[in-house]
This record gives structure tokens, sequence and C-alpha cells, in this order.
């Protein structure tokens, strides 16, 4: 498999590059060395620049959040968060699963909620609820368990579920944790169903070309550090697909990241040794 130290290579390549937040940019609470320099790199070489994440939030929250960590506004082209997608589907009555609801159960981390915001659906306590939209992870704070039995009785009478963040592990300043996409597996082994908007779906994915004007797929290089999510969404897209070595497979040796890879049925273009 290619192994390269950094992105200079890929400049030849691709006319745009779509690029991870989380484990790729920054661990959510630092940037890593280089990657605001690889970013305004690629802007300086012509090239169109999307980030594209997992989170449940509005992109404009992604957005401030990186500005307050090093990476202002003009080092990117767009910012598209699987939450910002999510928002809009909601908005337009596109999601099945929420049409005709109103009162919903919203798991997520701030508890600011912003992504329901003008989507007709209301926070809710869970037994009134009608919907369980699932939009991040307090994994650092409470254990499974706890989302266990909360969730418990909305699965057995039948009320489905909504994943707007599908990562199943998530970086905080303690170490990795389960992530919003873990609540969801969850709430499916208690026997609830579940719709998932976000890497690496194909609603994501056709929003993130579209915002980059619909360059042909294989112009497009998709970076990130989830083979789950980034490689196989970037092939489910027909996009290029690089595998950055940190975030959540930063100490992974060679053989465990193949082992990573046939888990998920994918195979990345090649690995980044970081975003640089």
């Amino acid at each position: 498999m290619i192994r390269l130290p950094g992105i200079a290579t890929l400049l030849p390549r691709y006319d745009a590059f779509i690029v991870d937040q989380y484990g790729t940019l920054h661990d959510g609470t630092a940037l890593y060395p280089g990657a605001e320099a690889a970013l305004r790199r690629l802007r300086a070489a012509g090239k169109r620049v999307l980030l594209l994440s997992n989170s449940g939030k509005r992109s404009s929250d992604n957005v401030r959040r990186m500005a307050r960590l090093g990476i202002a506004p003009d080092a990117y082209e767009t910012c598209l968060t699987s939450g910002e997608v999510a928002w809009h589907l909601l908005a337009q009555g596109r999601i099945e699963v929420a049409r005709g609801r109103r009162r919903c159960l919203l798991l997520e981390r701030d508890g600011d909620g912003t992504v329901l915001h003008g989507t007709g659906l209301a926070a809710s306590p869970a037994e009134q609820a009608e919907l369980v939209v699932i939009a991040g992870s307090e994994g650092d704070r409470r254990g499974l368990a706890n989302y266990a039995e909360l969730l418990a009785p909305l699965a057995r009478a039948g009320v489905p579920g909504l994943c707007i963040n599908p990562d199943r592990t998530m970086l905080t300043p303690s170490g990795p944790t389960f992530g919003a996409g873990r609540i969801a597996e969850l709430y499916q082994t208690l026997g609830g169903s579940m719709a998932w908007v976000g890497k690496p779906y194909d609603a994501v994915y056709a929003a993130a070309l579209a915002a980059l004007d619909h360059p042909p797929p294989a112009r497009v290089a998709c970076i990130g550090d989830s083979a789950e999510h980034d490689i196989a969404g970037a092939r489910g897209a027909g996009c290029g697909a690089w595998l950055v070595h940190g975030g959540i497979i930063a100490g992974a040796d060679a053989q465990a990241i193949a082992a990573e890879c046939r888990r998920f049925g994918v195979a990345p273009d090649g690995i980044l040794d970081a975003f640089t």
C-alpha cells in the first residue's frame, strides 16, 4: 500500500479535497502540527477544499470551533457537517422516519438544540418522544448502561431513531470513548430502528459534491482517519480515498490498519503519515 508523509504529491492528481475534521485536523482541543498550513497549501494551489465532519451540530458551530482552535475560515472553502445536512433534510421533510413527528428525545453533547431549530421538531422528555435523534455522545461523562436505561422503553415502544453523527468512537481530552454512532447501535440492539445521516452514507457526499459544483468524483480526494466512515464513504461516492495514520488509529501498526480496512471491506488508495 502506498504510504506518503503528507499531501504534497497528491496535488497534481486531484482538483478538490474533502477533508475530515476530528482526528485529521485536530483532536477536539488542539490542532495537529502542520494541519492549517496544509489547508493553505491546497488553497494556494487553486484546489477546492471542503471540510466534512460527522459532527451532529450545524456547520456554523464547527466553523467557530475551528477558528478557536486556529483554523481561520479563509484556510478552506466550505465546512459541511452531518448535522447541517440532516437539518436541511429535516426542514425539507425528506427524512421519512421524522415525517409527521413533532416531539423528539435529542441526545447531544452540549445541549444547545440548534440542530432542531426550524425543522418542526422540538426536544421533549423521553416519555413524550415520538422520535429519538442522536446527535452526540457524552461518553466521557456517562456510560452506555445509562443510555440503555434511558432508551430501552422507547425501543420497546417502537419509537424510531435517527442518528446524525455515525461516528462510533469520539476523541476527548481524556482519550477515546464511544461516540453517537455507538449509542445508535445500542438502540438497535435494544430493538429500535435507526436511520442514518453522515459519513459513510450517500446523502452527505451528495451534499459535499454539490457544494463543490459537482466535480468528477475521481478528481476528488477524501482524507480522514476512519476506514469505516471516511474511506468507505469515499469509495461509495467514487472519490479518491486516503487514510490518515492519526486520530482514532493513531496507535495502530500496519497490521492493525490492514485488519481495520478488511473489517469494513475497504481499501484506501494509500496512507498519509499525517495531514501535513
